[in-house]
């Protein structure tokens, strides 16, 4: 660990949080699934094309021969997931790598540090630009593990303008949870539901900007009066394994950004305008969205003087990063194979129809929004939850006279606020690992924050359904 996130000596090492392996427990969950096609009966819906999507005929269900699955063909439905969610895998190791070459290029690093010099007498400016910074990566582009990297740098940051180590952490952690949350064009959640759900990629924009909005402000104006707080009593602050004496160090590095860091900075920007531009206009799909971040891979590349074998091997890196992620969605998706292999998903959906659907659609939406907050503290990938969850909520809503967009709306924001709270989300264990911050300690500090963006989350859904949020 670098100078800035230097350890006290005197505080004895961290116990490390027990996390749950998310393999071993997606693996578990294709067992109860192979397990339940012995128990439930089987059936089917009809399904028909209109315009382009394929829905469920709601009065089509009818019951059929079980057709249990053995275990080998289990286990092959771990190959056949993998498969089936390729494209999606690719993309995400696309994405990875542009991260990696991205962050070679030092920009970021540089970003950052020239904002603590000018910061350094404003720091009331500090929480709202900085967690903006973090909305804004998490809303866009899914930034979520990478935000890791900048936690020993904030932290110090934090401190050295009198704030503690939680305010750091929460700088990094609920900045990037709230742009999550909303998740704007995040290509990892929304645009992965979206796609399952034959939405148009990124539908439904405006709704979620303004929910962007309000999300961020809440977040800002919790961190910042817990900050306040402790800049005018320092005792009451946590500081982790971080020590006030080194924080300074941050404000005395020299690095300032130059042409080469405002052309790459300028190009990341451009990108995400083409890619607004043609996903609207020209209806761009995974293959598409890839290619221009390829393109911008190497545009980067070039503007960060990285020769050809830096490319690769900072690509490859970074890809290298998200495997895991990007394994977790195949393996999520061999739940679904086997369900659809024993022809049971149906059958709940149908079951699920029947009992409630002469309830008033506000409760149905609303239970479906709390449905999505329980498997997301089992399942805390927000990739592996939508390949998970949305093959079956989209149909479900089709049957319930619900929006298929607000069924992708009711799983981004259980998604989103689960990773700021759960001790399955890993990223999360991982940061309050970096900081020292028990999970315990934690838990209770933010959880008044996680109920208030629950309660904007109901609002968010309610609204939506009566609104007929669509476009379908």
């Amino acid at each position: 660990m670098s100078q800035l996130g230097k350890k006290v000596e005197s505080v004895p090492p961290t116990k490390k949080p027990m996390q749950i392996n998310v393999f071993a427990l997606l693996f578990f969950v294709v067992v109860a699934a192979m397990i339940l096609t012995y128990i439930l009966p089987a059936g089917e819906y009809n399904r028909v094309e209109v315009d382009g999507r394929t829905i469920v005929e709601a009065d089509s269900f009818k019951w059929t021969e079980s057709t249990p699955v053995n275990p080998f063909d289990m286990v092959q439905a771990l190959h056949k997931g993998m498969v089936e969610a390729g494209g999606i895998i690719f993309f995400v190791l696309i994405i990875g790598g542009f991260f990696g070459v991205f962050s070679a290029t030092g920009t970021i690093d540089v970003l950052i540090s020239t904002m603590a010099r000018k910061l350094a007498k404003r720091e009331k400016l500090l929480i709202p630009l900085m967690m903006l910074f973090f909305a804004a990566g998490g809303s866009l582009m899914g930034m979520a593990e990478e935000g890791l990297a900048y936690i020993p740098l904030l932290i110090p940051l934090a401190l050295a303008l009198g704030f503690d180590t939680i305010t750091g952490m929460a700088i990094v952690l609920l900045g990037a949870a709230a742009g999550f949350t909303t998740a704007v064009m995040n290509p990892f959640t929304v645009g992965i539901a979206q796609g399952i759900a034959e939405l148009p990629l990124f539908s439904g924009i405006g709704l979620r900007l303004i929910l962007f909005i309000v999300v961020y402000l809440v977040s800002v104006i919790f961190v910042y009066r817990y900050a306040m707080k402790v800049k005018r009593n320092p005792a009451l602050g946590f500081y982790g394994n971080y020590n006030r004496d080194h924080a300074d160090k941050l404000l005395q590095s020299k690095v300032n950004l130059t042409t080469k860091h405002k052309l790459i900075l300028g190009a990341f920007l451009l990108n995400y305008v083409v890619l607004a531009f043609g996903v609207i206009k020209f209806e761009w799909y995974l293959s598409e969205i890839a290619a221009l971040f390829i393109i911008l891979t190497i545009v980067v590349g070039i503007i960060g003087k990285l020769s050809i074998d830096n490319i690769v091997k900072n690509f490859t890196s970074g890809s290298a990063a998200l495997i895991s992620g990007a394994l977790i969605i195949g393996v999520s998706r061999a739940t679904l194979v086997v369900l659809n292999q024993g022809h049971i998903v149906d059958p709940m959906l149908h079951g699920v129809s029947e009992a409630i659907k002469h309830v008033p659609g506000t409760i149905s939406v609303m239970g479906m929004y709390g449905f999505q907050s329980v498997i997301h503290f089992i399942l805390a990938s927000g990739s592996g939850h939508a390949m998970l969850t949305m093959p079956i909520m989209a149909p479900l809503a089709d049957l319930l006279d619900i929006t298929r967009q607000t069924a992708v709306l009711s799983f981004s924001f259980a998604d989103g606020i689960g990773n700021i709270i759960f001790p399955t989300a890993g990223t999360l264990m991982a940061g309050l690992a970096i900081a020292g911050i028990p999970w315990t300690k934690w838990a209770k500090w933010v959880l008044p924050l996680v109920i208030i963006q629950f309660v904007i989350g109901l609002i968010a859904v309610v609204i939506a359904h009566a609104i007929n949020y669509g476009p379908f």
